[in-house]
């Protein structure tokens, strides 16, 4: 960190959250490949080796973003889950709307966790917050008495959907007011579940 970034009133930890959050405009912007540290440090406003300084390089500015997307993404689907009813099921189905919300709302940060070989996924930080992910999937999917293959399928069509609905596919879908739209995506999510326990 330079005099420059001290006299802005940076310390370490909210220099390191300037530039994630520095990182994600870019990223929404500009997109992975015309991704830039120098363009990270202008908008965050500090010199153009703070992001070096804390991350090393590209890859380990955008490994430390997709870590954070992780955390992002973890409670985008707590916040329909704490709407939802607390039996597994319901549960397993608000998850699948946090994971689309998630990815209507941030499309780019979306595409690096799942689309991209930027991430460096065999950082511990990032392996953790992606494991952390996934076994929240699993545990979900147990509990409504389903097994991997079931947890597979669930996986598969709340990311199919978060996909083409992110890329701006599914109009009609995409185009019905928020109410019906949830019903019509929990109605297909639910195709996917395990039968239910009886």
């Amino acid at each position: 960190m330079t005099d420059d970034d001290t006299r802005r009133g940076y310390h370490h930890g909210d220099l390191r959250s300037a530039l994630l959050r520095a990182a994600e405009e870019e990223l929404t912007e500009r997109g992975v490949e015309a991704f830039s540290l120098r363009q990270v440090a202008r908008r965050a406003g500090v010199s153009h080796a703070a992001p070096a300084h804390h991350f090393g390089d590209t890859r380990g500015l955008l490994t430390a973003l997709a870590a954070e997307g992780f955390h992002r993404f973890l409670a985008a689907q707590g916040l329909r889950e704490a709407q939802a009813a607390p039996d597994p099921r319901a549960q397993l189905t608000a998850a699948g709307l946090g994971y689309i919300d998630f990815a209507m709302q941030r499309p780019a940060l979306f595409r690096l966790l799942f689309g991209s070989d930027q991430p460096d996924f065999s950082d511990p930080t990032l392996d953790a917050a992606a494991t952390a992910a996934y076994d929240h999937l699993r545990r979900q999917v147990a509990d409504a008495g389903g097994d991997e293959v079931a947890a597979a399928a669930a996986w598969a069509m709340a990311h199919g959907l978060a996909d083409l609905l992110s890329n701006g596919r599914l109009k009609a879908v995409a185009a019905l007011p928020p109410a019906a739209r949830d019903q019509v995506l929990m109605g297909l999510l639910e195709q996917s579940f395990p039968p239910p326990v009886r």
